[in-house]
């Protein structure tokens, strides 16, 4: 089975077995159709029995655990769930972990470098690539203007830079 991760746990909230989830996903509602998750790298299977939301964060209640010290354990761990429940994207829409690991491509062939983050904002994401032979750091904005292809299932980008881009 595979696994996407939709959560950061940062902590446990309360004392009744509540998480404080950071949420992956840009849709923070997500969570209310979720019925079941995996917790941490041993993908503990675990039933949301609850889903509330302060100032941007989730806060899960599982029907397993019901006190704090049965949860405190997974804090710093990830929320994943089965590949099978993930939500269907927009033609030329992409998750953030299929973009994740990509190489990076000019329309020459040159090789840019790896994708290792994605910055997202409010106009549109932006790819961070690094290329790792002179440790350097590229800022690709995620637009047609640049991004010509994007081939996720071989985890490869064409992008066409402008002068400055990528030096």
């Amino acid at each position: 089975m595979d696994y996407i991760k939709v959560g950061w746990i940062t902590n446990t909230h309360g004392i009744k077995g509540e998480l404080k989830i950071h949420p992956l996903t840009d849709d923070i509602n997500r969570f209310d159709d979720l019925k079941k998750v995996y917790i941490g790298n041993n993908k503990v299977a675990a039933e949301i029995e609850r889903v509330k939301y302060i100032k941007g964060w989730v806060i899960l209640k599982f029907k397993e655990f019901n006190n704090i010290n049965e949860v405190l354990q997974y804090k710093g761990d990830y929320i994943y769930i089965d590949e099978r429940d993930r939500v269907e994207l927009p033609e030329d829409h992409f998750f953030i972990f299929d973009i994740i690991d990509c190489s990076v491509y000019t329309t020459k062939g040159e090789k840019v470098g790896l994708v290792v983050d994605v910055l997202q904002y409010a106009s549109n994401d932006v790819y961070v690539v690094k290329d790792h032979n002179n440790e350097k750091e590229y800022l690709i904005p995620a637009v047609k203007e640049f991004v010509v292809e994007v081939d996720v299932e071989d985890k490869k980008i064409i992008i066409d830079p402008i002068e400055g881009m990528i030096e």
